[in-house]
């Protein structure tokens, strides 16, 4: 068995500075391969969906960089091993030992994770031809680098969603800005004038990413009275001194660049290399920190069943105003809240300086549905929804059920289409261009069959509450989130194919719509009967081990969950029912009007109409008969 309660301190310092080390050669790696993978996905141009003969000379340094992942990725896990076993490197060189760690230990499940990643990025770098291809192992990659995350120092700490999102969105910046830099420097540089620009405006929001991100984490981790004259505190404020610096360069690139065609770009050169070394020093910086524990908050080392399993303090008796009024952020969530708003606001002034209408009806819809999921994730529901089952199953409703109605009607694919820019040249196939392939692919047309939707919408439920996978998923941030982010998904795809106004790549007749609503309902409400009825709880003790006061029957909670989700669930589907209807009579109006517009074309042009041309039709058949038989 394996013991996780011993601290760094323990270990001999040697293992600490290899710990150190192998972090550096980890992350620096990593996001030479996330900086490569931007160069050919984003940076560089492309050839109708293809990688560039510039995109294609990157392979070979994605693969060095891929293999530096590996071996940083393999020297973290044992390193990282030893140090939890407080013994010398040949007590974690055991294959026993390593075996446990990497099967049954989370942190070392997520670091196996990451490994895997590292190897099949290294295997397939040589075959990689596609855009599509190249964008898939890019988000992989990112998966890879931050599932580890969810395990570090700042897990186990108070504010544990602030702490953990931040750092989150903190390291996916940072890949994006630094990687693009190590990019830029090794590009050739015919290629570099074509990046550059499409890069800086990347840089300038991941810059502002890094900054917020950055504070925010080290707001939830420090204690700002006692914490700042310690050496992990110097180490934050040295990185911050660095991350001005990188700023202030970035802003020169975007002075450079706003001279046109008298860039010097010898000089614009030399400073991309400076500040690739800027950002490598940054880099070991970030390692030592990831390293070592931020000094402990006052009253943190008091044991609270709840921080320990949800991290998060047990808030008080539910009330109204409570939930209404709480806020406990999800950082994470809320990141990925606030570039959804950002991408969507920036369509519609896009269309509004071009001079075209965005129905505001939409807007609101978007917004509605993006508060939602704040109100489910962040607010008052998602926090209680960490407590009790019935609360869970509120939030489950709001975010599958309420918020994709509004993000579905408020057409965020057609605004998209209307907006991204096209390619850069008449060859490239643009941003633009990616996303109307994604949606007519072979992908895209399996996942708006309506039988998967309807799997994906309604059988998830079961394979998620009546297996062993929710009282795991919700014992980590990381599975709670992808949870949320699955009800989020599923939901979307669900309304998006019964009414929503984005394009389909299937024309699916109104009649099969309402035909897999009644099919949802009924299956929802089986799932939510068979839910009532247990006899046993479903989240394998994870209720019962935060110790609520205010809990007293949990058995109780969960069949009042089960009704709820019932009830809930049954309004939405019987609201998609109505618009599914006045949807189909809209489309036969709209038919039945243009028909007759057809026909008075027709007449005012002296040309029958398809009524009789199709009597024609007939009377020619009936004519052919007739002769035929003579």
């Amino acid at each position: 068995m394996i013991h996780l309660a011993e601290s760094s301190l323990t270990s001999a310092p040697f293992i600490s500075a290899f710990i150190t080390t192998s972090k550096f050669i980890n992350v620096t790696a990593s996001f030479a391969v996330i900086g490569v993978l931007l160069s050919m996905t984003f940076l560089l141009l492309d050839s109708e969906g293809k990688l560039s003969t510039s995109a294609l000379k990157l392979r070979s340094l994605l693969q060095i960089s891929a293999l530096f992942w590996l071996i940083g990725n393999l020297g973290t896990i044992f390193f990282t091993l030893a140090n939890i076993l407080g013994q010398s490197i040949n007590a974690a060189l055991d294959p026993t030992v390593i075996r446990s760690f990497i099967t049954q230990i989370t942190l070392g499940q997520y670091l196996f994770f990451q490994t895997l990643v590292a190897a099949f990025v290294l295997a397939s770098a040589s075959g990689l031809r596609r855009i599509n291809t190249a964008i898939a192992l890019l988000i992989l990659v990112i998966l890879g680098m931050i599932a580890p995350i969810f395990q570090s120092h700042s897990a186990t700490s108070g504010s544990h969603s602030l702490a953990i999102g931040s750092l989150v969105i903190h390291v996916i910046a940072l890949s994006f800005w630094i990687g693009g830099v190590l990019a830029l420097a090794l590009i050739d540089p015919e290629d570099r004038a074509i990046a550059v620009p499409r890069f800086s405006l990347l840089a300038l929001w991941s810059a502002i990413a890094v900054v917020l991100s950055g504070s925010a984490n080290a707001w939830a981790r420090l204690d700002f009275k006692s914490a700042w004259h310690t050496t992990y505190a110097t180490v934050v404020i040295a990185k911050i001194f660095l991350t001005i610096i990188l700023i202030t360069i970035g802003y020169l690139h975007r002075k450079n660049l706003s001279k046109g065609l008298s860039i010097d770009w010898k000089g614009f050169t030399r400073l991309i290399f400076v500040e690739a070394l800027i950002m490598i020093t940054t880099l070991m910086l970030g390692s030592w920190l990831s390293s070592n524990r931020a000094p402990v908050r006052s009253g943190s080392e008091v044991f609270n069943a709840a921080i320990t399993v949800a991290g998060i303090k047990t808030p008080p008796q539910p009330t109204f105003s409570r939930i209404l009024f709480s806020y406990e952020p999800d950082a994470l969530m809320i990141g990925i809240l606030v570039v959804a708003v950002a991408l969507y606001v920036k369509g519609v002034l896009v269309l509004t300086r071009r001079g075209d209408k965005w129905p505001i009806g939409r807007t609101i819809s978007f917004a509605l549905g993006i508060s939602t999921i704040d109100f489910a994730t962040s607010g008052g529901l998602g926090l209680y929804a960490h407590f009790a089952f019935s609360y869970h199953m509120i939030a489950h409703m709001f975010l599958g059920m309420i918020a994709p109605i509004g993000l579905a009607l408020g057409a965020p694919m057609t605004l998209a289409l209307r907006t991204l820019p096209q390619g850069r040249t008449s060859q490239e196939r643009g941003i633009r261009g990616h996303l109307i392939s994604a949606l007519h692919s072979r992908i895209g047309r399996i996942f708006t069959n309506p039988l998967i939707i309807l799997a994906i919408f309604d059988g998830s439920l079961f394979a998620l509450y009546f297996t062993s996978l929710f009282g795991g998923m919700m014992q980590s941030h990381a599975g709670h989130f992808f949870m949320n982010i699955h009800f989020i998904l599923a939901g979307f795809l669900f309304f998006y194919f019964i009414v929503g106004v984005d394009p389909n790549p299937r024309k699916i007749p109104h009649l099969v719509r309402i035909v897999i609503l009644f099919a949802a309902m009924s299956i929802h409400a089986f799932f939510s009967v068979a839910l009532m009825s247990s006899t046993t709880l479903i989240d394998k003790g994870y209720f019962l081990s935060l110790k609520t006061p205010w809990l007293h029957d949990l058995l109780a909670d969960q069949s009042r969950g089960g009704a709820i989700g019932w009830a809930m669930g049954e309004i939405p589907i019987l609201i998609a029912l109505v618009a599914t209807f006045i949807q189909w009579m809209r489309d036969d109006s709209r038919e039945a009007t243009r028909i007759d517009k057809n026909t008075a074309r027709m007449a005012a042009m002296g040309q029958p109409d398809e009524l009789a041309q199709y009597n024609k039709y007939l009377s020619n058949l009936a004519s052919k008969d007739i002769k035929e038989k003579d």
